[in-house]
């Protein structure tokens, strides 16, 4: 099944900065070959749920063996199964409406 997230990964006893940690995750995603777009406070992802859901722990592991103590991650998950969609999709069909109505 198809999926596309946000996944916000913070880890928790190092420090106020958090971009190093923010890059290692991406390098896990691209290692992964899975989309990724990432935003002010998350990343998107998209691709096959089994893949997405290892990246997201392949993160985790990766943030601890970079010496965080723990690590809390909030993730939203959305599926259809109507149609193939993509996150360029949804942006733009938003993008449209907002064009339309202004």
């Amino acid at each position: 099944m198809r999926v596309i997230v946000d996944v916000c990964v913070v880890p928790i006893g190092v420090g106020v900065s958090l971009s190093a940690y923010v890059a290692a995750c991406g390098e896990v995603i691209e290692a992964a070959g899975l989309k990724q777009v990432p935003g002010p406070n998350g990343t998107a992802i998209e691709g096959e749920w089994d893949a997405v859901f290892a990246a997201v722990k392949a993160c985790h592991e990766r943030v601890h063996a970079m010496g965080a103590p723990r690590v809390h991650t909030s993730v939203k998950v959305g599926t259809r199964i109507d149609r193939v969609q993509t996150i360029e999709d949804k942006v733009a069909s938003v993008a449209a409406l907002r064009e339309g109505e202004l």
